[in-house]
This record gives C-alpha cells, sequence and structure tokens, in this order.
C-alpha cells in the first residue's frame, strides 16, 4: 500500500521533505514613526504594534538586524497635514528623518523601504493630491510622487514603495530617482493593491483622516485578470521587485503573479490579517504561535518570496531557535 504517512512519522522527518521554508531574512518589518511623541504609543487594534518615538525605532530597527530580519518598511505620521501633503515631501518631514535615523542605525545590515504614498500626510486621507471636484487627481499625483521619491532617496532608503495606485507610478518614480543620480535605489511595486476591508487597523496606526474610500485607484476585489495587466505595466516601467497586497484573502493572486515573471515578488500581511490572529488567540480560539507560523507559511508556499508581517522580528527570532 502506498502510504504517504511514512513521511510524516517525525518532527526530523517532516522537516526534511518540507516542501516550503521560511527563513529570517525572507521578514519584512512595517514600523510607524510618529512626530511629536515622547513614548511610543500602543495601536489598540493591533496588539504589540507602536506608533514609535524616533529613539524606540531605531531600537526596533536594531532588534531586527539581530534578529535577522530581511527589510523594514516605513511610515510616517506626521503632526500637521494639508491637501497636498507636504510633509511628505519636506527633507525634514518625520519620514525622512526616520529614514536618516535607521540608516545610521544599522546602515545596511538592514534594507531599509520607505512607504512612498501621501495618504499618511494628507488631511483628507487619500493617496494622491484632489483636483477641483474632489476627486484624485493622477497626474498632478505623479509629480508629488517624484519629489517624494527624491526626497526618501537623498535620505538614505534603500527601496522605495509606490503605494498608491497611480497610474504610471512606477514610470515616473524611476524616472525621477535616476536623474537624481539615485540609480541604484530600487523600486518595489505596489502592483496588486486591493480595495481592502482589512485595512482598518491600520488607518488608526497612521492616524488616517480619509474621507470615503480608495476604490476608484486600488483594484476591486472581484478581479484577477486584471492583476496581470497591472503586472505587465510596472515591469514595463522599470519595478525591481512587485508585490500583492493584501496576502491571505488574495493567495490565489500571489501563486498568479509569482508564476509570471522572474523578478522577485512580496506580499504584505496586513494589519487586519494581524489583528485577527491576535483577537482570536486573546479569546482562547486559536494557537496564536501556530497560526503565526503556518500564515506565514501560506503565503511563502502561494509564491511570495518576501513577506512583510508585524511579526517579522518575533518570527525571525522563532525561526532562529528552530521552532
Amino acid at each position: 500500500m502506498v502510504r504517504p504517512r511514512r513521511l510524516r512519522t517525525t518532527p526530523a522527518m517532516r522537516r526534511m521533505v518540507a516542501e516550503t521554508r521560511l527563513h529570517p531574512a525572507d521578514l519584512i518589518l512595517p514600523a510607524f514613526v510618529r512626530e511629536g511623541i515622547d513614548e511610543p504609543v500602543a495601536i489598540g487594534s493591533m496588539p504589540g504594534v507602536y506608533q514609535h518615538t524616533r529613539d524606540s525605532l531605531r531600537k526596533a530597527a536594531a532588534e531586527a538586524v539581530a534578529a535577522g530580519v530581511g527589510g523594514i518598511m516605513l511610515f510616517g505620521v506626521p503632526l500637521h497635514k494639508d491637501a497636498t501633503g507636504s510633509q511628505g515631501t519636506d527633507p525634514d518631514g518625520i519620514l525622512q528623518v526616520a529614514i536618516r535615523d535607521v540608516k545610521a542605525e544599522v546602515g545596511d545590515d538592514l534594507v531599509i523601504m520607505s512607504d512612498l504614498c501621501l495618504d499618511e500626510f494628507t488631511d483628507h486621507g487619500h493617496c494622491g493630491v484632489l483636483d477641483e471636484r474632489g476627486r484624485v487627481d493622477n497626474d498632478a499625483t505623479l509629480e508629488r510622487y517624484a519629489q517624494m521619491a527624491r526626497v526618501q532617496a537623498d535620505a538614505g532608503v534603500h527601496v522605495v514603495g509606490p503605494s498608491g495606485m497611480m497610474d504610471g507610478q512606477v514610470r515616473v518614480v524611476r524616472a525621477a530617482l535616476d536623474a537624481a543620480g539615485h540609480q541604484d535605489v530600487s523600486i518595489l511595486a505596489y502592483t496588486a493593491k486591493y480595495a481592502s476591508a482589512f485595512y482598518g487597523p491600520f488607518r488608526e496606526a497612521v492616524n488616517s483622516s480619509l474621507r470615503g474610500d480608495r476604490k476608484t485607484y486600488q483594484q476591486d476585489p472581484a478581479n484577477a485578470r486584471e492583476s496581470l495587466r497591472e503586472l505587465e505595466l510596472d515591469l514595463a516601467e522599470g519595478a525591481d521587485m512587485v508585490m500583492v497586497k493584501p496576502a491571505l484573502p488574495y493567495l490565489d493572486i500571489l501563486r498568479q503573479i509569482a508564476d509570471a515573471v522572474d523578478v522577485p515578488v512580496a506580499a504584505y500581511q496586513i494589519s487586519g490579517e494581524y489583528a485577527m490572529v491576535e483577537a482570536a488567540a486573546a479569546n482562547g480560539w486559536i494557537d496564536r504561535d501556530r497560526a503565526i507560523m503556518e500564515t506565514l507559511t501560506g503565503i511563502r508556499r502561494a509564491g511570495a518570496g518576501m513577506v512583510l508581517t508585524y511579526w517579522a522580528t518575533e518570527a525571525a527570532l522563532r525561526l532562529r531557535r528552530g521552532e
């Protein structure tokens, strides 16, 4: 009799024949830094995640390096917002300051990434500037993204992540970086970013002031082929890496994209995914530690070479301990 169970008999056997392996370097830690606070601020909907001070962010980056985490994705939370998100392009804005801080703390030992989007900086909470009718103006927003790319690169970032889902954003960002002498700065394209219900806790994390929704520029959850069209455009425009966001509700999209490309593929395990596991575990409904590693393995198995996750440092330490 054929007995597949023979290969499941012991932990050593299961480890030897495992088809998918997680490594600390596969993990990227999203981190929030908030202007004007003296102590880290807990994010109520994301237990264990904080809005960092500049000092606590430096500590978090150093801890990530010690754990073997591959990268850190930085989000800035400014004191003041306006219609054009001017703090996002101020060389002394909180995100650019944070990039310099992390660079000074860990140098090139951690891949420093930055969110290239206006939503954290605008008083209306949208990812771009608005026209006279209150709609997001795609091409005017691209001009702001080009400015953001330059100041983030000047601050020392290794990778920019244009996440606004504006048409042509990768092309404009690549041209801006190259023209400013930053040819070595990579672009992680948010290729398939869906208008998801799972972003809720993130809005708290960045003190979002969003009015309305983002359905006119983020992808419709009903669509799959559209993501391949976005992929083709991003690659043609110069993306060095591509990403699917969210991760777990879109594993089918992740698999299709991973099968279609020869560039690195990332997936973002977003705030709502994190919050669901933490809430269920807090109620005693699931085994938290097993659920964390199972979700990360599932994302990796679906084709992600890199996973952005708020558990990055914790998971990396567990992997290094062989857990």
